[in-house]
């Protein structure tokens, strides 16, 4: 069996050899090849990919493969892949459909479970303190990227650019915290509100762990029993992720064309290369620091962080990083509690793209911008973004609100909305490696990060 492995893996990389190659050489007129010849070649190396990813059985391969056709689909039938966005959405709503219980059951047996009231209060503070001190940072790495590379210089606007900005409510931060309070429970779950949720699942787990021992047991145990079939479902529905992740890809090649990347490179580039250094020089000391693994974390996370990176939602990687995230040796009352909170107050990718977007706005339109207005600007954003996750079309909101208070055009937001879905993957995939990382933290903090099971996390991952 292991030959046979072996064998098809130099199959399929000559295949794809051969593909890529073929079509470089077409692409610049070196050797010309028909389409037919060019579409035969890279669909035989998928199908070898294909078999490859059955044969592994491996999530991670399986998304990745998938990526890889959705990008074929999307590319040679742009039609047929826009109606595949049924898939996507099937994908996305089976994942809404787990998150409010995994929330609920695992926040209310982690506070009641343990009936240390004092820990939660605890990881409250430690939570919250770690949350502004980096997403400030991404903040002004934003800002430094923003400055270094220009990549608003030089852009006017297309003309009979007539195009309206959809119609949002700007909101204040008295309406921000007031949004963190749910009045009906059943309407925060019904629209995703998570940081409405963690609140109600809070107050419960309080009020089941003041309750006497004997009353409050069989409601733990059936809370917990409820957690791990949670987790059963998310298994479940991890077996579709290949699918809707694949039609997510497909769906965006098809509707924007493969040459999207040449519309604003520049601001492109300047956004990734920012998240890049967020990444090295901000997460990775953090991880040291720690005395996280960091080649380990990475490989514990690249299943959520893949499946919000094809996405472009948060939402559909947190069932999967929480249980990714436990078996690295979180415990899960810290997992339960940091992760869900850190959707609300600790989502890098998406500050750090704020304070980028609103300078390329200043730019693009030739404002005069100087640096205390900047930094005033840092810390508008270091409060306003604290109730990004809570807002629908919430990354827009913020950025309209930044740039009406400093008197910006809006002209330039539209052209970033028209590439937003491609930005919309680095920085979700960034928010979500932020959080996973912020519970290994908060867990080395708390002393309860489980050492032997982070060691032996590799061979708890599928091979």
């Amino acid at each position: 069996m292991n030959n046979l492995k072996h064998r098809l893996f130099i199959v399929n990389w000559v295949l794809v050899t051969l593909a890529a190659l073929a079509t470089v050489l077409d692409k610049y007129e070196i050797i010309h090849f028909s389409d037919s010849i060019l579409i035969t070649l890279r669909w035989l190396a998928l199908t070898g990919l294909v078999i490859h990813a059955f044969i592994k059985q491996n999530l991670t391969t399986s998304i990745l493969v998938a990526m890889l056709v959705g990008t074929e689909i999307g590319y040679d039938f742009p039609e047929l892949a826009q109606n595949l966005k049924f898939l996507r959405k099937i994908f996305l709503q089976m994942i809404k459909t787990i998150i409010a219980p995994l929330l609920f059951a695992t926040l209310v047996a982690g506070i009641a479970g343990h009936s240390d009231l004092k820990q939660v209060g605890r990881m409250g503070w430690k939570s919250l303190l770690y949350f502004e001190v980096v997403t400030t940072i991404a903040l002004f790495i934003g800002l430094f990227f923003a400055n270094w590379f220009q990549p608003g210089a030089g852009i006017a606007p297309p003309k009979d650019f007539h195009d309206e900005l959809p119609k949002v409510h700007q909101q204040n931060w008295q309406d921000i915290i007031l949004h963190a309070f749910p009045e009906n429970i059943a309407k925060s779950i019904y629209e995703g509100q998570v940081l409405q949720i963690v609140v109600f699942s809070i107050i419960f787990g309080v009020s089941l762990a003041l309750l006497p021992a004997a009353k409050k047991t069989k409601m733990v145990h059936g809370v917990e029993l409820l957690a791990e079939v949670m987790f059963k479902f998310t298994k479940i529905v991890m077996l579709f992720a290949p699918i809707g992740v694949g039609a997510a890809i497909a769906e965006t090649v098809g509707h924007m064309g493969i040459d999207v990347l040449k519309n604003l490179a520049m601001l492109l580039a300047t956004l990734y290369c920012a998240l890049l250094a967020f990444l090295l020089l901000v997460l990775t000391p953090v991880a040291l620091v720690a005395r996280i693994p960091v080649f380990k974390f990475a490989k514990q996370i690249s299943e959520p962080v893949s499946i919000a990176f094809a996405t472009t939602s948060s939402e559909s990687a947190l069932p999967k990083a929480m249980e990714q995230m436990e078996k690295f040796g979180v415990p899960r009352q810290i997992v339960s509690f940091v992760m869900p909170t850190g959707y609300s107050f600790n989502l890098d990718g998406s500050t750090l793209y704020l304070a980028l977007a609103t300078i390329f706005v200043a730019q693009a339109s030739g404002t005069e911008f100087p640096i205390g207005q900047q930094i005033t600007m840092v810390l508008l954003l270091m409060l306003t973004s604290k109730g990004v996750a809570g807002i629908p079309r919430a990354t827009l909101v913020i950025l309209l609100g930044a740039v009406a208070n400093f008197g910006l055009p809006e002209w330039p937001v539209l052209l970033i909305m028209g590439i937003d879905e491609l930005m919309d993957m680095a920085r979700t995939s960034v928010n979500v490696i932020g959080n996973c990382l912020a519970t290994a933290v908060i867990g080395r903090w708390e002393g309860e990060l489980d050492d032997e099971k982070m060691h032996a996390s590799d061979q708890v991952v599928t091979p």
